[in-house]
């Protein structure tokens, strides 16, 4: 499977949070299975630890090598990318979770979220 992680479940996975379900994390973990992380996840990261909303306990730095040694990659912002967002619905309001969505209808990811709102869209959503 070719995954795409969706900010919360990025933060649930780094702190080994019960939140995550086992069977995700499974998936995460599972090396046959390709596991990406956009860019717009970090950069929403960043954002709330600058805001004081959230806290690491690595930099950001830290963060990006500990899921490259997992073989994690990480996915840029391309145009497509940008094109598929600027015809999506507002089911969501959320600028980095539309984002995150059209990056996984452009790329043909299944995403990797709790959040109910994806489902509005036609996006591909691990059970």
């Amino acid at each position: 499977m070719k995954l795409l992680l969706d900010t919360h479940i990025l933060l649930w996975y780094l702190d080994n949070n019960p939140k995550l379900p086992g069977n995700w994390k499974l998936c995460i973990e599972d090396r046959h299975n390709s596991i990406t992380v956009s860019m717009v996840s970090l950069w929403e990261i960043t954002i709330k630890v600058s805001l004081g909303k959230l806290e690491l306990q690595d930099d950001l730095t830290a963060v990006e090598n500990i899921l490259r040694q997992q073989g994690i990659t990480f996915l840029p912002i391309r145009t497509a990318h940008l094109l598929r967002l600027s015809n999506l619905p507002f089911h969501h309001r959320d600028l980095f979770d539309r984002l995150i969505i059209a990056q996984a209808q452009a790329e043909q990811l299944t995403l990797v979220s709790d959040d109910g709102m994806f489902a509005a869209y036609s996006v591909s959503l691990l059970d």
